[in-house]
């Protein structure tokens, strides 16, 4: 598929700002879906990952493309490769993000990136989002997403290629769908690969249900927090490999003395599905 790669580029520097605020609910929400694997924090603070539940893209039922995501063109490019995925972020942390607090996030895309991989043509669009409360910025992210072409059939995959992180922690989660449902459910996601399981195999070629990408960060962040004892200042991750459930995920980490500390997920079957750092 040829890309118009010039056309793509006028979105460049294009903005969107979203906002909302931190409610009880949403907390109570964020706490009873991750459980025991949610880090202590301070009575009103938000636990790490929830900014991802905040300000999410609202779009009505008749503006949704066929995956269950709103159609490109309007604030992303309408990049013609079919397959979307949040590929990586880098988040930079800058004050904490409390109850009540009313949140507004600045989106701007800064970037749009072709390449080929092994799967084929692959674009990159890179959004910067600067999230702010009432005080000033809270959190600043750099956020990749990849779109890919569709695939005729399951692809048969490759022998995990890793050998495992000489890990100083680890931690095993259960992922059944309800949790994939309620993540979904959290972050506003109508991604079908998560909750759809007909459409992920049939459509996507997945395996069963995918694992959310941020979710498996979210749960890397606050097993960070739990050892360190405090909330990273940044954290960045990237996608390696599809992970799809029901299975038992798990979590490693190594600290780094001053550069502070590797983690990343393994799947049942070997795999490393994301890899991240966090700093202090």
């Amino acid at each position: 598929m040829s890309l118009d790669i010039t056309t793509l580029q006028e979105w460049v520097g294009r903005t969107h700002t979203v906002e909302d605020i931190v409610t009880p609910r949403l907390l109570a929400s964020f706490g009873a879906t991750l459980g025991d694997h949610a880090a202590q924090t301070a009575e009103g603070a938000a636990p790490p990952g929830l900014h991802w539940c905040l300000t999410p893209d609202i779009a009505a039922m008749r503006e949704l493309g066929p995956d269950g995501h709103p159609a490109k063109g309007g604030f992303l490019p309408p990049v013609p490769l079919p397959r979307r995925m949040w590929a990586a972020s880098d988040v930079r942390f800058m004050a904490t993000i409390r109850s009540g607090d009313p949140i507004r996030r600045r989106s701007t895309l800064t970037a749009i990136e072709e390449k080929h991989g092994r799967s084929g043509p692959l674009t990159f669009v890179t959004v910067r989002h600067d999230i702010a409360n009432d005080s000033g910025p809270v959190i600043e992210e750099d956020q990749t997403i990849v779109y890919r072409a569709a695939e005729a059939a399951a692809a048969t995959p490759a022998p995990p290629a890793n050998s495992p992180l000489a890990a100083s922690h680890e931690r095993t989660i259960n992922v059944d769908p309800v949790l994939l449902f309620r993540y979904s459910a959290l972050t506003f996601n109508g991604h079908r690969i998560h909750y759809d399981a007909p459409y992920a195999t049939t459509v996507e070629h997945y395996s069963g249900l995918v694992i959310h990408g941020p979710l498996q960060a979210t749960l890397l962040m606050n097993f960070a927090t739990a050892i360190a004892g405090t909330s990273p200042r940044r954290f960045s991750f990237r996608g390696v490999h599809p992970a799809t459930g029901p299975q038992r995920l798990l979590l490693s980490a190594t600290s780094r003395g001053q550069d502070g500390m590797a983690l990343e997920v393994r799947s049942a079957d070997g795999h490393v599905t994301v890899k991240a750092t966090a700093q202090w």
